[in-house]
């Protein structure tokens, strides 16, 4: 008779202690390690010596980035895997290791630090920390932590939007952030012109961006908030990202309906999102993108494709198409009216 495997606390601990691994990244990127390690295996003591840190502490950060996949170990010397090689040296044009400024920022944090109240309340329990205020910081280290990481879904997005190359193109850039998802679409139409919305402080790292990537001469701004500002007309595309997630349906559709009104008629609408299954347990990642909203907004919530085409319909695009980035855990939603 077969016997039933025991079960053991492997799990629970695993998840209980998840926050020593965020940490141990967290102060690994403070550091510098994978940027002064670099191209060239070095060891403990040569990393401790650029990162102005003890050899003792350098040599157990580097191992535990080993144990986590981030580092290799060859005897004594510690060189980059090809992850952090990509996103975390600094001198990688893909780097995206700034993400923790953002991601792990005290209030990012609080929210997950009070979210037994939260579940009592049901949306966040921090404090107003005025994070919807006009011209709020915290959306600048936003714009400049999470440009790298969005990188891949911006590309993806721009080649998914198949107007003619040469076609002039007007497009509106919602809550533009980084910009860099209404700057891969000038840079693969020649002849588009953006218009980025966001608070005045946070369009500046948009202008730098753009600046960046040569076309800053099509890059506009539009200063104000989403919600209040006056867009304009007749705009062929109009892109809407990691936006619609932070609200209730009904602010949600009365965005989508001031949205309606600026596209042109053969206009495409282009939203961005987490998008789970019908199930809200899968796939993994975006279903779990729920709890972040549960943490950190009244009302937020990852919403599921047969939700986001009723907000959609609502508020007048007939035709909505879901396109999952695979293997991003972001999902394109294209509308038109």
């Amino acid at each position: 008779m077969q016997q039933t495997a025991q079960p053991t606390p492997e799990l629970f601990y695993r998840i209980l202690t998840a926050f020593q691994q965020s940490a141990a990244l967290k102060a690994a990127m403070e550091l510098e390690i994978f940027t002064e390690i670099g191209p060239e295996q070095k060891t403990a003591g040569e990393i401790a010596d650029l990162c102005q840190a003890s050899e003792r502490g350098i040599r157990i950060l580097c191992d535990t980035m080993t144990i986590l996949g981030l580092l290799t170990k060859n005897e004594d010397r510690y060189g980059l895997t090809d992850v952090s090689a990509s996103f975390l040296d600094r001198q990688s044009p893909t780097y995206c290791g700034d993400a923790f400024h953002f991601i792990m920022s005290p209030t990012q944090m609080r929210g997950f630090e009070t979210l037994t109240e939260a579940v009592r309340k049901g949306g966040s329990a921090v404090e107003d920390d005025g994070a919807l205020e006009p011209e709020n910081p915290m959306w600048v280290k936003f714009a400049r932590g999470m440009a790298g990481m969005m990188f891949p879904a911006a590309r993806m997005m721009a080649e998914k939007l198949d107007f003619e190359i040469e076609r002039p193109l007007k497009i509106l850039d919602l809550a533009a952030g980084h910009g860099i998802f209404g700057i891969m679409m000038a840079k693969k139409y020649p002849n588009a012109q953006v218009y980025a919305v966001d608070w005045g402080n946070v369009l500046h790292v948009a202008s730098e961006k753009a600046e960046k990537f040569g076309v800053s001469e099509r890059h506009h701004t539009i200063p104000g908030s989403a919600f209040e500002v006056e867009y304009g007309e007749d705009y062929d595309v109009i892109l809407l990202t990691n936006f619609l997630h932070h609200f209730d349906p009904e602010t949600c559709e009365n965005l989508l309906q001031k949205i309606n009104r600026s596209l042109a008629v053969d206009g495409k609408l282009l939203t961005l999102e987490f998008i789970p299954n019908d199930d809200r347990i899968s796939p993994p990642a975006e279903a779990m993108f729920s709890l972040v909203m549960l943490a950190g907004t009244p009302s937020g919530d990852a919403y599921t494709f047969a939700e986001l085409r009723r907000m959609f319909e609502n508020s007048g695009f007939s035709r909505n198409q879901h396109i999952p980035l695979t293997p991003l855990p972001q999902h394109l939603v294209v509308s038109q009216k």
